[in-house]
């Protein structure tokens, strides 16, 4: 295997992919294809052809359950359950509490479906109350991990990758007779993409929900309690805005949400396991790629950016 043609086989040519304006590489994200909108919030997809000892030590941090397939690389990951190894196969991946420490070795490609709020359920994987901070084999959570690979060509491109896997999750809506989230999760999500510094009251009244309710429903869609749903949507913000994959003119507004900076400093060590300055100066390529998604979403939801516009953070011609 040589880093040009990592499985040995002729690849078909993939789009050009996007990149930030200090050059950090991006994937290809969008959202998910009209009929599948209800349960993922975006599908990406990524291709590295890099020097096969090239190692890459950063961390993934995300706010709803992932479907991530390997299609190849040397991956170590550091989950609540201990270290783990992967190079090829399906993998289902839990909320994060915190940033989840990650190294890839030599060329890597995969492609994944981000769910969300209460989608898992409907769909039949492991519910995220057992999920935080954990990866497993998709078969271990309910899904057939053979019959997702079977359905990805690994000669194919990375939006031929994105589509196959779509394709599945099609199967498996279907499967689960097209049974649709529990929709308060999302309407939270959204009050978090609005403004995570709401107190939790207020986003019951927003709702139109009990306290006890929301508390509930929230715990059993993110697997965390609704103060800490926000306070991770809070910190996921900042981040990207100091990796600079955020809109810029909301550079204030974000900074704002925290009281002073000890409060930003206390929050960040306990989240990313480093300061700021360490964060902004410490090299996060994949952990950027995530908080990029993430936030494309974020600003489509909100009505700020029309689907497939290009994104202000883009490097532009």
């Amino acid at each position: 295997m040589n880093s040009d043609n990592p499985t040995g086989q002729a690849q078909q040519t993939s789009p050009p992919l996007e990149r930030t304006r200090d050059g950090q590489l991006l994937t290809v994200n969008r959202q998910a294809r009209e009929a599948l909108r209800p349960w993922v919030a975006h599908v990406y997809g990524l291709r590295v052809d890099a020097p096969e000892d090239q190692l890459i030590s950063c961390g993934i941090f995300s706010d709803g359950p992932v479907v991530r397939v390997l299609l190849w690389g040397d991956y170590h990951l550091e989950t609540r359950d201990g270290p783990q190894f992967y190079r090829t196969g399906g993998l289902y991946f839990g909320p994060h509490r915190r940033r989840l420490p990650v190294t890839i070795r030599g060329p890597f490609a995969s492609v994944g479906v981000a769910f969300k709020p209460g989608a898992v359920e409907a769909l039949g994987l492991t519910p995220p109350t057992q999920m935080m901070d954990r990866v497993v084999p998709c078969a271990q959570a309910g899904w057939d991990e053979q019959a997702i690979l079977a359905n990805l060509d690994p000669e194919a491109g990375v939006d031929e990758w994105m589509g196959q896997l779509q394709d599945y999750v099609a199967i498996a809506v279907d499967r689960a007779g097209g049974r649709l989230p529990d929709p308060l999760p999302e309407a939270f999500n959204r009050l978090a993409f609005v403004d995570p510094t709401l107190p939790v009251a207020d986003c019951a009244d927003e709702l139109g929900v009990e306290l006890r309710t929301l508390e509930r429903r929230i715990k059993r869609a993110f697997g965390l309690s609704p103060k800490k749903v926000l306070r991770r949507a809070r910190a996921l913000d900042m981040a990207a805005h100091m990796r600079g994959v955020a809109d810029h003119n909301e550079a204030e507004e974000l900074a704002l949400r925290y009281f002073d900076q000890s409060h930003l400093n206390r929050e960040f060590t306990e989240l990313f396991g480093m300061t700021p300055v360490q964060f902004v100066r410490t090299p996060q390529p994949i952990l950027t790629t995530t908080l990029e998604a993430r936030q494309a979403r974020r600003l489509e939801v909100l009505e700020r950016l029309p689907e497939g516009a290009r994104r202000p953070w883009h490097q532009t011609a």
